[in-house]
């Protein structure tokens, strides 16, 4: 499984992997029991955890950069049910994390995570785009067709101006006449 298919779901406990997506909503798979199922975009939102942040006191992080802290972290993971050792845990994890608007109930959804994910054997990790190759080859054809000498002369096609419609003029305002009394 890869990271960039694990998602989650609003009103919806734990992980999903996305199996395929709908114009009505997308068919999931449950990381905790396997289950495959249909499941609603117009009753629930999805979140892919590469698109999630954390507030931190500079900029904001994303999960994966938490998760990558608590994976090499040496501490042990407290349980997910209590608020107090999952922050205290936190704040040696990852201790630039802002825990005035971090809540308590998130950090226990990113401990939570970090089990399913590591009970799947999930590699955390972000999946790079071939954008590297898409950059360099434009790149690549701009020289060879910059170097290669023209010997054909172009024709240019020469073609009618476009003739635009004429501004419709507007009308004045009507003029009133408050001198002449009104015709009854």
């Amino acid at each position: 499984m890869e990271y960039n298919r694990m998602i989650a779901i609003s009103g919806m406990p734990g992980l999903f992997e996305l199996v395929s997506s709908k114009n009505e909503g997308a068919v999931v798979k449950s990381l905790e029991d396997q289950t495959v199922k249909f499941v609603s975009s117009r009753v629930h939102n999805f979140s892919h955890l590469e698109s999630i942040e954390i507030y931190t006191t500079q900029d904001n992080v994303n999960l994966i950069d938490v998760l990558k802290a608590m994976e090499a972290s040496s501490e042990a993971l407290p349980a997910d049910k209590d608020g107090a050792a999952v922050k205290a845990y936190m704040e040696k994890v990852y201790p630039d994390m802002d825990f005035e608007r971090v809540y308590s109930s998130d950090m226990k959804k990113m401990v939570k995570w970090y089990n399913i994910l590591k009970a799947n054997e999930v590699e955390i990790k972000i999946t790079e785009t071939p954008a590297e190759e898409e950059e360099t080859q434009p790149e690549a054809e701009a020289e060879v067709i910059a170097t290669e000498p023209i010997t054909e002369t172009a024709e240019v096609e020469e073609t009618a101006p476009v003739k635009k419609a004429p501004k419709k003029k507007k009308a004045p305002p009507a003029e009133l006449d408050f001198d002449t009394p009104a015709a009854q």
